[in-house]
Formats: structure tokens, sequence, C-alpha cells
């Protein structure tokens, strides 16, 4: 997907997701309130660790910010289905960067997702949820 400001290259390993660009990471994370928002999710808190480790005296050069997201009635759903979901929420987006681009990553999620693959309904519902996830990831690199 080619934007006029960034291009965007998904990847997926074992256990992330992310997408890379080139517009500046201050860009990206100024929309991530508006993004969530657009694909239904609230934003519960968010860590910029750039600045928390340098006050505790571990500076890191790069700037990293966390995102934690969260769709309230799908976590209802699981939670009631599954409660040792809870293990893996709320979910969480990262934005950092890396080697001048910046990238914004998140759990790769469907290994999760094959074990709720016996309640269909839950299932299909918790698919939709991560590619929203990935579109408000896309969102903040367009």
């Amino acid at each position: 997907m080619t934007q006029t400001t960034s291009t965007v290259n998904p990847t997926t390993n074992t256990f992330t997701y992310q997408v890379s660009g080139t517009k500046p990471i201050t860009a990206a994370i100024a929309l991530v309130g508006a993004a969530s928002e657009q694909f239904k999710f609230s934003v519960l808190h968010s860590y910029d660790f750039f600045e928390i480790l340098q006050t505790k005296g571990f500076p890191i050069e790069r700037k990293v910010h966390v995102f934690e997201i969260c769709r309230a009635p799908m976590a209802s759903k699981m939670l009631t289905a599954f409660p040792g979901f809870a293990t893996f929420m709320p979910c969480r987006i990262a934005v950092y960067e890396e080697n001048g681009e910046t990238v914004v990553s998140t759990m790769n999620m469907e290994p999760l997702l094959k074990m709720v693959e016996g309640n269909p309904e839950l299932f299909k519902e918790a698919a939709a949820m991560y590619q929203s996830i990935q579109s408000v990831m896309n969102a903040l690199l367009a």
C-alpha cells in the first residue's frame, strides 16, 4: 500500500505483526487516539519508554511508545468465555524508531485466535477485531 507520505511495509513473524514506513514517529503517535476511535477502540493508557527509562537512569536512544487499546464489547465476550485470555489483554500497539523508519507493532494474534476456534462466533469477532487493529496501525502511517 503506497501513500503520498509513507510506504507501509507489513511483516509478520511468530511473535509480532508490524508495519513500517517513513512517516515521522511524532506524526504517527499524534494519530493514535483518532485512529483508535475510528476503528471503535479506546486508548486505555500509554507509555513513553524513552522518557520513563531516562527518569530511571537507563536512557535509550530511540523513541518507543506503547499504547494499550480496548474494544470493551469484545473484551467482555472474550473474558466471559475464556477468562485466561486476560493475560493477553488489553491489546497493545508499539510505535518506535528503527533504521530511520517508524515501526508500528502488535502481538501476532493468529496463534492466540486458535485458542477460541471452538467458539465460531467469538472466533469470527476476534479475527475481525485483529484486522481492525491492523487497520489502526496502517492509519498511523498513512
